[in-house]
């Protein structure tokens, strides 16, 4: 019988013995994963955005690939190619060669710097777990995991990940500078011979296990027509539009985001011992699940709104929706 607190707690030191400071960002990666969602993290440079994938692998003891994206990648250097083998009998037929993808945990390191048509080939493989080559489909490892990252849009040489493609990443999780104490143990622990050792704490079986029992995790009625109202409230033309959205949104959340709330809502019960969702929740999980799924107009920008800014305002109004 799998403790799904004591699995989470254990996943949490496990990783925090490396990413230091980062507790809401450990706790959100692992409900996306065990969710079978995928995460797009945010931040600059040096922020341990790969170490941070290259840790979760090793602690939940799967396979990891790193891709790293270039303009000059193309969508066959990631998915993969058909080549010709000879056998040993001098026959020549075609084989399909595995590209990176194929893997449990894929990091798609600074993904807004490939052009559209590779991140297109990424956007197949989230999206149906598997990928298509000269007429033929090859599904991908379960699980599957993509942790994206990218450095904030006004840097040089990136491009903007189409909304199409953003609406595919179950999260997206801003990564903080750390603070001055984060710091120092940063240093400490990097500019040293300290050696770390971590313990994988599940195997696949235990992880297929977990993400069938989220999916079991029941939701009120009440709390689903909350979920539900939540996501109209960001739409400017809806029948429950908030005031902020009908004023500052350009568009908002869609039905995979809901979708996503729900999911990471009964992860979120789960990993704290309890086999139902409360509204505290589904709360928790608003921000990280929508801020990449809404647009702000243009007026929403020049009033220096951010998405965080414009989903809190919408929370602070949930007592009216319920």
């Amino acid at each position: 019988m799998i403790d799904p607190k004591l699995v989470f707690q254990n996943i949490k030191r496990e990783v925090s013995k490396v990413i230091l400071g980062s507790d809401e960002l450990i706790e959100q990666v692992i409900i996306a994963f065990f969710c079978s969602g995928h995460v797009l993290l945010e931040g600059v440079p040096g922020l341990g955005k790969t170490l941070l994938v290259k840790t979760f692998s090793k602690v939940l003891n799967i396979k990891y690939n790193r891709i790293q994206f270039t303009p000059d990648l193309m969508p066959a250097d990631i998915i993969g190619t058909t080549v010709i083998h000879q056998l040993d009998s001098g026959e020549r037929v075609f084989r399909f060669q595995k590209g990176p993808l194929f893997a449990n945990l894929v990091l798609a390191d600074e993904i807004n710097r490939a052009t559209a048509k590779t991140q297109s080939a990424l956007l197949e493989a989230m999206g149906e777990g598997s990928i298509s080559v000269a007429g033929k489909s090859h599904s991908l490892e379960k699980p599957f995991f993509v942790m994206g990252t990218q450095n904030p849009l006004e840097m040089d040489g990136t491009y903007k990940l189409p909304e199409a493609q953003l609406d595919r990443f179950f999260f997206k999780i801003d990564v903080p500078f750390p603070d001055l104490q984060t710091l120092m143990k940063i240093v400490e622990s990097t500019t040293s011979n300290q050696n770390i050792e971590l313990f994988p704490v599940v195997d696949v079986p235990s992880i297929r296990e977990i993400q069938k029992n989220i999916r079991d995790v029941p939701i009120a009625s009440h709390l689903n027509e909350l979920a539900c109202k939540l996501v109209l409230a960001t739409q400017p033309d809806s029948q429950y539009s908030s005031n902020i959205a009908r004023k500052y949104a350009h568009y908002g959340v869609g039905p995979r985001g809901l979708q996503s709330l729900i999911m990471a809502s009964k992860a979120h019960a789960y990993f704290n011992g309890r086999y139902h969702i409360e509204r505290e929740d589904i709360v928790k999980m608003v921000p990280p699940t929508f801020r990449h799924r809404i647009a702000l107009n243009f007026e929403g920008e020049a009033e220096g709104l951010t998405p965080d800014d414009f989903l809190q305002k919408i929370i602070d109004q949930i007592d009216t929706m319920a």
